[in-house]
């Protein structure tokens, strides 16, 4: 389902986007922090994301980006990014799925990020990195009560909280681009239901526009900060669900370049890839083609990771299942 698939991504956006503390030593952390987790590194991240904690204790980041490590991991981890990418109808999010000693591990680091940041807003109602990470706290809230607890209306009433939050903080600081990302996530997800839903989603004020939502999120790609790379990862999922091929496949790949070591956005350009050539098999357009080079790069990259020793065999079932996947598509 589009709605729990774009509230996972939102777990990600709301918490790398807009870190822009002044501290020298925090934003080197920060960033640190996020290349380990972006390579899949979630010990490594953790240990960076104490040591902001530890350095600012008072500053929401740290807390913020912990839970964001121990709830990615988790998703990454769990089967429930592993279906079948080909067809919707493959996805399932039963509730339960995550560990609940990790579950309250994430709760703790939320709450505590919500806490630093509204007692931050006490002191100072216009202090643009509490609004944000006040916004950010919310977001993972909505994200957790969407994926797991699936109980969507609950989840867009605080993700509208959070959406709100940003909006305040680009009045404050127009230029803070990174704050888009969760007002895009917005439009693209209210834009993106059926009309009875939609219509829901209004009764408490909630609306959005799939064309307006995929501005702000290349907006952000384009001349966000810290935010740039997340507003790219959700690009890929989205170009896809409009068909754009070869959109997607030019982000997945410059993500797969840049984090190596993350074996999933390389299936994410294996996937793109696959359907692309399979859109262009069936397309009557002259100018839409594919060549045998292109299948050939496709099922080089499941090679290339069925061969890397470095993986758990769960991963490289996965990998094999996505290949024959990927076979049978264009057969």
């Amino acid at each position: 389902m589009i709605w729990t698939r774009i509230f996972l991504i939102l777990i990600l956006c709301t918490t790398v986007a807009g870190q822009s503390a002044p501290e020298t030593q925090l934003d080197t952390l920060r960033a640190e922090g996020f290349q380990a987790l972006y390579n899949l590194d979630y010990e490594g991240a953790r240990r960076l994301f104490q040591k902001m904690v530890d350095v600012a204790p008072d500053h929401p980041a740290g807390a913020q980006n912990f839970a964001a490590s121990l709830w990615l991991q988790q998703l990454n981890e769990s089967w429930e990014l592993k279906s079948t990418l080909y067809s919707d109808k493959a996805y399932t999010s039963g509730k339960g799925r995550v560990d609940p000693r990790q579950a309250e591990e994430f709760r703790k680091w939320t709450r505590r990020a919500k806490q630093i940041a509204e007692a931050r807003l006490r002191r100072d109602p216009r202090d643009v990195e509490a609004l944000y990470y006040l916004g950010a706290a919310e977001g993972l809230e909505a994200a957790f009560t969407a994926a797991v607890e699936r109980r969507f209306m609950a989840a867009l009433r605080t993700g509208s909280s959070a959406v709100d939050h940003h909006r305040k903080v680009l009045e404050l600081s127009p230029q803070f681009y990174d704050a888009e990302l969760t007002i895009g996530i917005q439009n693209y997800v209210i834009g993106a239901l059926p009309l009875p839903l939609k219509m829901v989603a209004g009764t408490i004020g909630v609306r959005g526009s799939k064309k307006r939502g995929l501005k702000l999120l290349e907006h952000v790609a384009a001349e966000g900060q810290r935010g740039r790379d997340v507003a790219r990862v959700m690009l890929v999922d989205l170009y896809k669900r409009e068909k754009r091929w070869d959109d997607a496949i030019a982000v997945a790949r410059e993500l797969s370049e840049k984090y190596p070591r993350n074996y999933l956005f390389k299936l994410q350009l294996a996937d793109a890839m696959a359907l692309r050539i399979a859109a262009a098999r069936k397309s009557k357009d002259a100018k839409v083609s594919t060549s045998p080079t292109d299948e050939k790069e496709l099922f080089s990259i499941f090679e290339s990771l069925l061969r890397d020793k470095t993986l758990p065999p769960q991963t490289t079932e996965l990998i094999q299942f996505r290949r024959n996947e990927a076979l049978r598509l264009l057969k």
